[in-house]
């Protein structure tokens, strides 16, 4: 019986879908632009003395969320691991419009390192309410020339447990306030592109953990996600270029310098989406046309790419990873990770606050907090 029933809807389902689609899109459509419009001007959440937390703020796309949230006078929890670099970013923050700015040097692969500067965060303002995962790693490559399988777990690390960790220790404060994840995502999580399978997989696993944990939260904690396509920091450095020989580059996405243009206008957008409690945020719209295709037409899609990528002539590999701004060995003929030299470097001292007190009552969290695994680091407002 199960059978036959599926060899029904296998027939059915398809045509009837796209008739379906076809009837209902402009209503759709005009429901979905009007829900936008009024969350426009009677729900955007003001963002002022508001608490945002961001990771991979150091540069890139994280660098422009962070001067985005400012303008609306939020106050900022900047998270990297270059202090020098997060200075400098505090200092542009400070003078477009935010209140305060903390910076904490940390890496969010390490959870204990999500734990200090969640705590941190709190315990200097009190709450959390938008907590910000921009940290992301890319490269291009043909799998089957990788010579090196120990960059695989860090992929992994940077683009999933980077977002996870995080979430997972600041995620009892978001529910005290009724806060908001925003997500860092990207096309290739559902449209696969060669020299890009390990980045693509571990975007794939990072939309379908925050889709889970969106129905989990039950409206608790709002999640918006983040889609970016092919956007001129990862066109112009990088991620399409074409270079011969065999050396493989590693560079981070979120080092790669913001300086306007569609990056900054991808930031405008998600955190205005954020604000108005958009699920998604995409940038560009357009690529989700290939969206229908992988569904009904799947052939078609790989035929297109294969006719695109004949044209390249004889195979050549892009090397550099996603984006720019680590130095690369370019002596080596083995593959390296290079993560600014090792893992980061805290400052010895004690940690110490400014002397303003924060401007909202530390109230504990209404789940028991395990006490932190780390040892103390500076945090410093600027």
């Amino acid at each position: 019986m199960v059978d036959l029933l599926n060899s029904v809807m296998n027939l059915v389902a398809p045509p009837a879908t796209m008739v379906v689609m076809a009837f209902a899109w402009p209503l759709l459509s005009f429901i979905s632009f009007s829900e936008r419009v009024y969350n426009s001007y009677f729900a955007t959440e003001n963002m002022e003395d508001k608490v945002v937390v961001i990771t991979g703020a150091s540069s890139a796309i994280g660098e422009q969320i962070a001067y985005e949230y400012a303008k609306r006078g939020a106050n900022l929890v900047l998270v990297a691991r270059r202090e020098q670099r997060l200075r400098v970013v505090s200092n542009k923050a400070k003078q477009i419009g935010a209140n305060h700015v903390i910076i904490i040097a940390a890496d969010v692969i390490k959870e204990d390192d999500c734990r200090r500067f969640i705590t941190q965060a709190v315990n200097y303002y009190g709450r959390v309410d938008h907590l910000v995962n921009t940290a992301s790693l890319g490269h291009t490559f043909y799998f089957e020339e990788v010579s090196d399988t120990t960059v695989f777990p860090h992929l992994m690390d940077i683009n999933f447990w980077g977002n996870v960790y995080p979430t997972y220790v600041a995620l009892p404060y978001l529910q005290q306030t009724n806060g908001r994840i925003v997500v860092n995502a990207s096309v290739e999580n559902w449209l696969p592109l060669p020299r890009m399978s390990l980045y693509s997989a571990a975007k794939a696993a990072l939309v379908n953990f925050y889709e889970t944990l969106r129905f989990e939260l039950n409206e608790d904690v709002g999640i918006t996600i983040a889609t970016h396509g092919w956007i001129g920091s990862e066109m112009t450095r990088g991620k399409f270029m074409l270079e011969e020989g065999a050396e493989m580059q590693w560079k981070e996405e979120r080092e790669v310098p913001a300086n306007g243009g569609p990056l900054e206008e991808f930031a405008k957008m998600i955190v205005a989406g954020a604000c108005r409690g958009d699920p998604y945020v995409k940038f560009p719209n357009w690529h989700d046309v290939f969206l229908l295709y992988r569904v009904f037409t799947p052939n078609v899609l790989r035929w297109t790419f294969k006719l695109l990528l004949s044209t390249e002539g004889s195979r050549r590999s892009s090397l550099v990873g996603v984006g720019a701004g680590l130095p690369v060995d370019e002596s080596s003929s083995q593959m390296k990770l290079m993560l600014e030299g090792g893992p980061p470097r805290f400052p010895a001292s004690p940690p110490h606050y400014a002397a303003s007190p924060p401007r909202y009552p530390a109230s504990p969290p209404r789940y028991p907090a395990s006490p932190p695994r780390f040892a103390q680091f500076n945090i410093q407002e600027l």
